[in-house]
């Protein structure tokens, strides 16, 4: 287990990093909206600024608090099963369940919005969108997640793998990418598709909550906050009555005084 442990933390960057190139290079090739950004230059360098942040405090963070939740796992699982495949699956799958609620909380508790907005304000919606996230929210979700993962008990190399394959999926669903009707329609029943997700983002509330899943559509499907998808895309991307900010203005957001929280 130590030896699978050691390959994930030493290979994730690259794998991870690979797939962003990927992602990037083929939305610019096969783009589903046309970019509306007057300075898009100026929007990659915040989301990436953003993105670097995160890439020193998330890291440490993550992997210190698993740790942790290792040393204060209550121990109940058998240690045969924690082997084999199916139980990393379900690991999987349980990971995925709390990141739905977790992200839902992030839109219907005030507090909780102030953080997740930041990543809705881009008003141009891409793989670089998928890195953009307060790093207080990143804090956030790491001390929440840690919790559910002592009471579940789940072990190190799932959190690793669930790790990799959530922003796997975070990049590809944010993509500006257009892919074959088919494959929106039909697999779009089980993952979430980069067209699923665009009506998160749209700048009208009623939209922007719903849509919530990040690797399963299963969960909305689930607990009713499925898009009916027919917002006319003039709506546009973006925070309804609200425009993006500068970088300082957006770490600085969660910390300002406003009168129209949730």
């Amino acid at each position: 287990m130590d030896s699978i442990v050691q390959t994930l933390l030493t290979w994730k960057l690259w794998i991870v990093g690979g797939w962003f190139a990927l992602i990037f290079i083929c939305e610019h090739t096969l783009p589903l909206r046309r970019a509306r950004h007057k300075h898009l230059l100026q929007r990659y360098a915040r989301n990436f600024t953003l993105f670097g942040l995160n890439g020193v405090v998330s890291p440490l963070l993550v992997l210190y608090t698993a740790f942790v939740a290792q040393s204060l796992s209550l121990g109940w699982r058998d240690d045969l099963l924690q082997a084999n495949l199916f139980p990393l699956l379900l690991d999987l799958i349980l990971i995925d369940f709390f990141i739905y609620w977790w992200h839902r909380a992030n839109h219907e508790l005030p507090f909780l919005w102030r953080f997740h907005e930041v990543h809705h304000l881009d008003d141009e919606l891409d793989s670089t969108t998928g890195v953009r996230f307060h790093v207080g929210e990143v804090i956030l979700s790491t001390l929440v997640r840690s919790v559910y993962v002592v009471i579940l008990d789940i072990p190190l190399v799932s959190i690793l793998v669930a790790e990799i394959l959530l922003q796997f999926t975070t990049l590809f669903h944010h993509a500006n990418l257009r892919l074959p009707v088919f494959i929106e329609r039909y697999v779009g029943y089980i993952l979430v598709m980069p067209h699923w997700h665009e009506y998160h983002h749209r700048a009208r509330r009623r939209d922007t909550d719903s849509n919530y899943g990040n690797i399963l559509s299963l969960w909305d499907r689930l607990f009713s906050s499925v898009n009916p998808q027919r917002t006319p895309s003039s709506i546009g991307i973006g925070v309804e009555s609200k425009k993006d900010l500068p970088l300082l203005g957006l770490l600085l957001s969660p910390f300002k005084r406003r009168n129209d929280d949730g």
